[in-house]
């Protein structure tokens, strides 16, 4: 059975020109090579290597489709065409529904890359044969899988990839050419160890807002995300985040 529902968050940005896949080969996290083989997920990172938007790339005949989130689309427009200079490159959006849905792809549809269970993407204007979809269980399943998302884990100038486990969503390519950012990723991901990262937790006790504080012994131990049916996200500092912790009200442990 297929499943879906039009993912009215996302807004679509369309790269044209002759040098769009340099263009973005020199900009993203990830190896534009992987288009041949369907969707990418990247991001564009600032040059201290700080998350500024995360995306998916798809081929799209003389173009490249770039999937991101409404509210961060017409910032990265900006910024792509601060990039852009003297290169044949046109950065456009356009009116294309996004849908997203789970069980068996649809035709035409794109595999999410991120992770096998995160379904599949569509784009176009009318619907693909599909049942309807509660999406609240694409929030559960990112949860289950310990996947960020833009407004909530990824933070703007805050957030470090590979903090967020863009290295196992395959979100970001490390034999690839230079990017923006690319040197402090690659020295966190050579020379030295991650003290924080994204982990999931069991929530006990009146879930907190998005983005409290989490304490262990009385010592900020990280942050908490997303939560849903009692399962959260959370920026763990993992010496502090051991045995249990509390964010508001809430108590925390290591799922």
């Amino acid at each position: 059975m297929t499943k879906g529902f039009q993912d009215k968050t996302r807004q679509i940005l369309l790269i044209s020109g002759s040098d769009r896949v340099k263009f973005l080969q020199d900009l993203v996290t990830n190896d534009l090579g992987g288009l041949a083989g369907g969707a990418v997920y990247a991001a564009l990172l600032s040059p201290q290597g700080k998350y500024l938007f995360d995306f998916f790339l798809m081929e799209n005949n003389d173009s490249i489709l770039l999937d991101v989130w409404s509210d961060h689309a017409a910032g990265l427009a900006q910024r792509l065409t601060m990039y852009r200079l003297r290169a044949d490159v046109r950065i456009e959006a356009v009116e294309q529904k996004v849908w997203r849905g789970l069980g068996e792809l649809p035709a035409g549809a794109v595999g999410d890359p991120r992770h096998a269970n995160m379904g599949w993407r569509f784009y176009g204007s009318e619907a693909p044969v599909m049942d309807p979809l509660d999406p609240a269980e694409f929030v559960a399943l990112r949860v289950a899988h310990i996947i960020p998302e833009s407004g909530a884990e990824l933070v703007v100038d805050d957030t470090y990839i590979l903090e967020a486990g863009f290295e196992r969503l395959k979100g970001v390519d490390f034999r690839k050419g230079c990017y923006v950012g690319q040197e402090i990723t690659a020295r966190m991901k050579h020379k030295t160890e991650l003290k924080k990262g994204l982990a999931k937790v069991i929530v006990t006790g009146d879930v907190p807002p998005m983005g409290t504080e989490i304490t262990a012994n009385g010592k900020a131990a990280g942050t908490l995300f997303t939560v849903e049916n009692g399962v959260g996200l959370a920026q763990l500092r993992f010496q502090r985040a051991k045995g249990e912790m509390r964010a508001g009200d809430a108590m925390l442990r290591l799922a």
